[in-house]
C-alpha cells in the first residue's frame, strides 16, 4: 500500500488530497489500547484493521506484547513472517528474557544469535545458558559485566554468583567495582556490592548513607577507623562528596587525613578534589592534578581541559596519553593533541593528526583543516538521487510503515521504525530516504539519515533551511547571522515546530516559557500566550531577539551568546576567565557535557549554513574569536527571568 508517500514521490502531493486509508482509526484505537495495556480494548479495536492495512502487523505485534510471553508458537509465527523488522526485534527481545526466566535454555540459545541489540540481561542469561548446557567457554568474557558503577538487572546476579563460586571475581574484584559505584554517585549499588565482601570487611551502610548526606561530619568525627579498608573507601567517598560542595573544605580534610591513606588513595583524593576544582575552573586544579592518579578518563578529559585554560601544552599532551585509547582516538582528543604537540615545536607529528580529522565533517574537522592552512583539497559535492531512487525508497516496507506511522501522529513510533529501517541502507538509499523525509517535510528525520552517510554526501540535505524568510527577516531586524540563527535552530529543534522539551521549552527555537514572557514584555507584546510559542514565526522572532539579547549583553561575543542560550547568561559568564581566552578552549572548558556539545554544534552548524547561504568565507577560528575577560560583578548584565534550560546537575 503506497498511501500518501507515492504522491510525494510523484510530486504531485500539493494538488492532491490527503484522505485516511480505511482502518487508521482503528489502528489508531488499537495503540492506545496498547499504551494503556488493556487488551480488551486492543481486541476490539484490531478487528476494524483491514488484514491489509500497511500498520496490521503493527496491531498484531501490540497484541502479542500485551497476550502472555509463553505463548512462544504464536511468537515464533510471527518472528518468522517480519524477519529483519523493528517489530521483530522488540518482540524477540522480550520473548527472550521470558526464556530466561523460565530457563529455557536450549530455546534461548537458539533465538538469541538472531537478537541484534542485547542489552546486558540478555547478555547475561546468555552466559548462564551456555553453563547450564555445559560450555564455559567464555566465562573469563562474562566476568566483565562484573564491572560497572551503576546498577546490573536481577537477571545478572545468579551469573556472578557462579563466577564467584568458580573464583572468577576475586576479592579483589568486588573492591573495584565497590569503587566505581561510589565514582558514578551509585552509593546503593555500593551497598549491595558490599554484601559479596567478609563481614567483618564490609563498609558500614550508616556511614555510607551520612557520607551522602554530610559528608564533612565523616570526615571530621572519629567513627572511621583507617585501619579498616571499608572505612578508607567511605571517606574517598566522602572526600569526592565533599569537593562536589567545597573543593577548600575538602582540601583542608584530606590533608588532616593524608597520613591513613596508602599511596594509590590518597592520588585517588587528590584526583577527585582536582576534577570537582577543575569543573568550577579553579586555579588550583592544575597542581592538584600533579599530586593526583587520575583514575578514569573522565578525570584525565578534566585534567586537559585545566591545562587547555592555563596554556600548559605539556600539561594537555600528558593528559591526553593516559587516556585509554578509545578515548584518546575521539575527534576532540586527537585534535588537541595536535595542537600540544604543534605548540611544542612538533609540526611534523601535529600534521598526520589535522589530516586525517580535516576529511570529516564536523567542529574538528573543520578547526583541523583550518590549521593546515590553504591545502589542495576536494571541494564538498553534493551527490542528487534521482526520481526512480527516491520511489524505490518509497516502496520499502519498512519505510511505508513509519510513513504511515508519522502520518497518525504516532511520532516516536514512527521514528523508531525509520532509524531501524535506514541502519543497513547504503549512502545511495540513505540520501533518498533523506530526500524523501525531506519531502515530507520531516526534517529531522531527513537531516538525521543524510548525516548517516559515509562517503556520498547531500549537504543542502545535512543543512536544511525550511522558514528561511521567517529567519531572514528576524536576523535582520535584530541585526545577527542568518546562518547563525539557522545554525542553533537545526541543534534546537531539528526544524520540528511542535518540539517541546522535558524542561518546557518549545518550538522552533525552544524558548522557555518564562523567558517568552519576558521577551514578550520586552517586545510590548500585550495578552501573550505561551502557546504563541508553537507558531513558527512567532517563535522565531522571539528566539532571535533573545539571541541578540544576550550576544549584546555578553560583548558581542557569539560562542559566549550561544552557551548563554542554552545554560543561561550568568553561567556563560562565570565560565569565562580574568584575562582572555581563545574561544576554543572556553568552549572546550565548559562544565556542562550538555552545553558544551551544544556550542561546539551551533558554531559548526553555522559555517555550513554561512557557505550554503553564500555568505563570504569566514573561518571557524575567526567565528569563534577570543572571549573577553570576566566582567566584575558590578559590570555584570543581569540574567533574564530564566536561562533556556535549567541547569544540569554535572556530567
Amino acid at each position: 500500500m503506497f498511501r500518501t508517500i507515492v504522491l510525494f514521490v510523484l510530486g504531485v502531493l500539493a494538488a492532491a488530497p490527503v484522505w485516511a486509508a480505511p482502518g487508521d482509526a482503528a489502528v489508531l484505537r488499537a495503540q492506545q489500547a496498547f499504551a494503556a495495556r488493556k487488551l480488551a480494548t486492543l481486541e476490539q479495536a484490531a478487528r476494524g484493521v483491514p488484514a491489509d492495512h500497511v500498520l496490521s502487523p503493527y496491531v498484531e505485534y501490540w497484541r502479542l506484547m500485551l497476550t502472555s510471553r509463553t505463548e512462544d508458537a504464536r511468537i515464533a509465527d510471527f518472528l518468522a513472517r517480519h524477519p529483519g523488522s523493528r517489530m521483530a526485534e522488540s518482540l524477540r527481545a522480550d520473548w527472550l528474557k521470558s526464556l530466561g526466566v523460565r530457563e529455557a535454555w536450549p530455546a534461548y540459545l537458539a533465538e538469541y544469535p538472531r537478537l541484534v541489540r542485547p542489552d546486558a540481561a540478555h547478555q547475561c542469561y546468555a552466559y548462564r545458558a551456555e553453563w547450564a548446557l555445559g560450555d564455559r567457554s567464555r566465562q573469563r568474557e562474562a566476568v566483565a559485566l562484573w564491572f560497572t558503577g551503576r546498577d546490573m538487572p536481577s537477571a545478572c546476579s545468579p551469573l556472578f554468583m557462579q563466577l564467584m563460586d568458580a573464583g572468577l571475581i576475586r576479592e579483589e574484584d568486588v573492591w573495584r567495582r565497590l569503587r566505581l559505584a561510589l565514582e558514578a554517585g551509585n552509593p546503593n549499588v555500593a551497598r549491595v556490592v558490599a554484601n559479596a565482601l567478609p563481614e567483618v570487611q564490609r563498609p558500614a551502610a550508616t556511614l555510607l548513607d551520612q557520607a551522602s548526606r554530610d559528608p564533612a561530619r565523616v570526615l571530621g568525627g572519629s567513627r572511621l577507623d583507617p585501619g579498616q579498608r571499608g572505612d578508607r573507601e567511605i571517606a574517598l567517598y566522602a572526600l569526592d562528596q565533599l569537593a562536589r560542595r567545597d573543593t577548600g573544605q575538602a582540601e583542608q580534610a584530606l590533608l588532616k587525613r593524608a597520613a591513613q591513606f596508602s599511596p594509590e588513595e590518597l592520588g585517588r583524593a587528590w584526583a577527585h578534589l582536582a576534577t570537582w576544582a577543575a569543573r568550577r575552573h579553579e586555579p588550583q586544579a592544575l597542581a592538584w592534578f600533579q599530586r593526583a592518579a587520575a583514575s578514569n578518563d573522565f578525570q584525565r578529559e578534566w585534567w586537559a581541559r585545566v591545562a587547555l585554560r592555563a596554556g600548559d601544552w605539556q600539561a594537555v599532551q600528558r593528559a591526553i596519553d593516559g587516556m585509554g585509547e578509545a578515548t584518546r582516538e575521539q575527534p576532540v582528543w586527537l585534535y588537541w593533541r595536535a595542537r600540544a604537540l604543534q605548540a611544542g615545536g612538533r609540526r611534523a607529528a601535529a600534521n598526520p593528526l589535522f589530516l586525517a580529522l580535516s576529511r570529516e565533517h564536523h567542529y574538528y574537522g573543520q578547526l583541523a583543516q583550518e590549521e593546515l592552512g590553504p591545502v589542495v583539497q576536494a571541494p564538498a559535492i553534493n551527490i542528487k538521487m534521482g526520481g526512480d531512487d527516491i520511489a524505490a525508497i518509497a516502496r520499502h516496507p519498512g519505510i511505508l510503515r513509519a510513513q504511515a506511522l508519522y502520518e497518525l501522529g504516532l511520532r516516536s513510533d514512527a521514528s523508531q521504525e525509520w532509524n531501524w529501517v535506514i541502519q543497513t541502507f547504503s549512502d545511495p538509499q540513505l540520501l533518498a530516504a533523506a530526500e524523501l523525509a525531506r519531502r515530507m517535510e520531516w526534517y529531522d528525520r531527513a537531516i538525521n539519515t543524510a548525516e548517516r552517510t559515509r562517503e556520498l554526501h547531500d549537504f543542502e540535505l545535512r543543512f536544511l533551511a525550511p522558514y528561511r524568510e521567517l529567519a531572514q527577516q528576524a536576523a535582520r531586524e535584530n541585526q545577527i547571522d542568518e546562518a547563525w540563527v539557522f545554525g542553533l535552530m537545526r541543534q534546537e529543534s531539528r526544524f520540528i515546530n511542535v518540539a517541546r522539551s522535558g524542561a518546557g521549552a518549545s518550538g522552533l527555537m525552544q524558548i522557555m516559557p518564562a523567558t517568552a514572557r519576558w521577551i514578550a514584555r520586552r517586545l510590548g507584546i500585550k495578552r501573550f500566550n505561551p502557546k504563541d510559542m508553537q507558531d513558527p514565526a512567532k517563535n522565531i522572532q522571539f528566539g532571535a531577539f533573545y539571541l541578540k539579547h544576550v550576544q549584546t549583553s555578553l560583548d558581542d561575543s557569539p560562542v559566549l551568546a550561544t552557551a548563554a542560550y542554552n545554560a543561561g547568561p550568568g553561567r556563560a559568564q562565570r565560565w569565562r576567565d580574568s584575562g582572555p581566552m581563545e574561544a576554543a578552549v572556553y568552549i572546550e572548558s565548559i562544565p556542562f557535557t550538555e552545553t558544551r556539545d551544544y556550542v561546539k554544534k551551533v558554531m559548526s552548524n553555522a559555517m555550513y549554513y554561512a557557505a550554503r547561504f553564500g555568505q563570504p568565507s569566514v573561518l571557524l577560528k575567526d567565528r569563534l574569536g577570543t572571549v573577553p575577560p570576566r566582567k566584575t560583578p558590578a559590570d555584570s548584565a543581569p540574567d533574564a527571568d530564566a536561562g533556556q534550560e535549567a541547569e544540569p546537575t554535572g556530567d
